[in-house]
């Protein structure tokens, strides 16, 4: 019994492991965190922030110049400057999100194509598995280069494409393996046991290896972006304009839950 009850043990904790490294790929620093009430759409032609609801729905800006639910605003040659900062500095953070995102779920997929090509003993299950790990992870690389990378941000869309792609394809992978662990357990074939065990063991020096050094380097980047957050805010604060309601216009703002989020800023 103590050898069955050690296996349903590392069969649970295989499980509970694969969830939590999920969540690990989720890319934000300590130190930080921002968010956006707003869509955000950059062209050529400018940078529009958009939202459903509360004062300034629809702004506009570029080249200094600002238009708030479509009417301009008249701002002093100090605040066109900070506008021309600001536009500048949102159109070269947002490739850095985008390439940021996409290590990030490249990072997550790995590890799942990892784990799987570790535990699924079946070579057509095998193929199965890896061959839909691999489409999800297609998908969900259009899904960042028709979004983000393109310039356009929506409210949670990067978590979104996150939970859809790595979290569906780890809980069917939880499912594999765990599965895979209790029938080894319940079979009473040391063998078996004894096979798993080592496979766990050399998959989490793989990991160690292979993700978490991948990992470590991916969250320095996303803290990297903490000073540029800062700066967008710093120069939003000193805009001497207001808006409609004698509020000054802000179009991001601190995130108490950054811990949780993909990429706590744009």
């Amino acid at each position: 019994m103590r050898m069955k009850a050690g296996v349903l043990v590392l069969a649970m904790g295989l499980g509970f492991g694969l969830q939590a490294s999920a969540m690990d790929v989720h890319v934000s620093g300590d130190s930080c965190g921002y968010r956006t009430d707003y869509d955000v759409h950059v062209t050529d032609a400018g940078i529009g922030f958009d939202r459903d609801n509360g004062v300034a729905q629809h702004v506009f800006m570029h080249d200094g110049q600002i238009k708030i639910d479509g009417k301009p605003l008249a701002v002093s040659s100090d605040d066109a400057e900070r506008l021309r900062q600001y536009e500048a500095q949102v159109r070269a953070l947002l490739p850095e999100v985008a390439s940021i995102a996409r290590e990030g779920l490249d990072i997550g997929f790995g590890a799942i194509a990892t784990v799987t090509a570790t535990f699924a003993e079946d070579p057509a299950e095998r193929k199965r598995m890896l061959d839909k790990i691999n489409t999800k992870r297609a998908a969900a690389m259009h899904e960042i280069d028709q979004g983000i990378a393109s310039g356009i941000w929506k409210q949670d869309a990067l978590e979104r494409t996150v939970e859809e792609g790595v979290g569906t394809a780890v809980s069917e992978l939880v499912g594999t393996v765990t599965a895979g662990a209790v029938s080894a357990a319940l079979s009473g074939d040391q063998t078996k046991v004894a096979a798993l065990e080592a496979r766990a063991n050399s998959l989490d020096k793989t990991i160690n290896k292979e993700v978490n050094a991948r990992a470590d380097k991916l969250g320095h980047r996303a803290e990297a972006l903490c000073p540029r957050m800062q700066a967008l805010d710093d120069l939003q604060k000193r805009f001497s304009f207001r808006l409609s309601d004698g509020s000054q216009l802000k179009l991001v703002s601190p995130d108490p839950d950054h811990h949780a989020k993909v990429v706590a800023s744009f």
